[in-house]
């Protein structure tokens, strides 16, 4: 049997993302255990403070958990399951939902990365290949900045630098893991003399002359992620240090695919959310002795609908680990076939997310009302997942419903 049907046979007996499918996600299960109490203890100053868990960050680093999505051929662990990526996260959120978040970053871009090491034409794969390999060695940590800090109108834009190598300006806003990156890939239009103007991702170590990361989040929720605002001046950007992408404006559905793999790993984030609420509030109706009818047909429901968010979110990570490496049929069909399931989990997670999480708060009483009540940071978190890309709720809507009737929006 090789090891894609192994996974597929081990996703068919672990349908409520519980166990690891793979043994390199029981590798990273068991890097990531011994670190949750102190991601734990830290977890509530750090949202009240806005404070990255710098330090949980060097420990984890220093356990490679950092490289872990990373070949083993380029010296990580080699985890290339979203499967247990996403149950890694899952059992991080648990602890900390800001943590857990900074992290998928880098497990996730490495995830990208390592398509592009191994299909991409020579030079994508020469400089993914050398983003892995920092990565894997624990040097490099790397934050991605897609959205343009709507509030300058400005675009990120590459511009020709004469010398053949590019110039950045604009900012990005919502980089998280950015107070911890060492090298960021930044989403870019390309202005030039070639038409139509076409997309890239330019890599940008942090002590490049007019980059600046702002220390300027202070967001409703997931407080401690570090998802910060980065700008540009004018940054030189060498010629073999930019990932070149396809016309803008130009539908690619294929891409779908990679789309899919960056953020479906969020899955596990907003599940373990949703776990740790229901633990915390069963854990106090039962110190408080024989539940009256009410409370206890309360927490069939949310056991009922947790059970429900765990087997979504499981059914669309084991659609999209049974595509991943599948490279050699119809490649728009397959960024289909990843995005929709991953889609579809979106939308049922951020449904009934809120919702148990607030039955939960129900449950508890007015002692969750206070911000320094685990619930109320759990609260406040789980509320992030809808506006997390791709896609909004607008967008999914036309996404899924184009699939429905057979067009392709997104």
């Amino acid at each position: 049997m090789n090891a894609m049907s192994t996974i597929q046979r081990n996703h068919i007996s672990d349908s409520r993302l519980t166990e690891p499918v793979t043994p390199q996600g029981r590798a990273l299960l068991d890097l990531i255990s011994p670190h949750l109490p102190q991601i734990r203890a830290g977890a509530a100053d750090n949202d009240r403070n806005g404070t990255f868990p710098v330090e949980s960050f060097e420990a984890l680093r220093e356990d490679g958990v950092l490289g872990a999505t990373v070949p083993t051929e380029l010296g990580g662990l080699g985890v290339q399951c979203v499967h247990d990526v996403a149950l890694a996260l899952l059992h991080v959120a648990q602890a900390d939902g800001s943590t857990a978040l900074a992290l998928h970053m880098q497990l996730s871009r490495a995830l990208t990365l390592t398509y592009d090491w191994a299909y991409g034409p020579p030079a994508t794969r020469a400089l993914a290949g050398r983003l892995l390999k920092s990565m894997g060695s624990g040097e490099a940590v790397v934050p991605t900045g897609v959205k343009d800090i709507p509030r300058n109108g400005v675009r990120t834009v590459l511009t020709p630098d004469g010398a053949g190598g590019w110039l950045l300006s604009g900012g990005k806003t919502l980089v998280s893991l950015a107070p911890m990156g060492t090298d960021f890939v930044v989403f870019a239009v390309m202005e030039g003399d070639e038409k139509p103007a076409r997309q890239a991702a330019a890599v940008l170590p942090r002590e490049t002359p007019g980059f600046t990361v702002l220390d300027n989040w202070d967001g409703l929720g997931m407080r401690a992620s570090g998802s910060v605002d980065i700008v540009f001046d004018n940054c030189r950007v060498p010629g073999d240090s930019v990932f070149h992408r396809g016309p803008i404006g130009q539908q690619d559905v294929a891409a779908l695919a990679g789309m899919t793999v960056s953020s479906i790993n969020m899955l596990g984030i907003y599940t373990g959310l949703v776990q740790a609420a229901r633990d915390i509030a069963v854990e106090t109706v039962a110190r408080r002795g024989s539940p009256p009818a009410g409370v206890s047909t309360l927490v069939a429901e949310i056991d009922a609908r947790l059970f429900a968010v765990r087997s979504t979110a499981a059914a669309a990570l084991a659609a999209v680990d049974r595509l991943l490496f599948d490279v050699g049929g119809d490649m728009a069909e397959r960024g289909r076939r990843m995005m929709t399931p991953f889609q579809h989990a979106k939308l049922v997670v951020n449904r009934l997310g809120p919702e148990i999480v607030n039955d939960c708060l129900v449950l508890v009483g007015g002692a969750s009302y206070s911000a320094r009540h685990p619930l109320a940071r759990l609260y406040r978190d789980v509320r992030a997942f809808a506006f997390m890309h791709p896609f909004t709720y607008a967008n999914a809507v036309d996404y899924l419903s184009g699939q429905a009737f057979g067009r392709d929006l997104f």
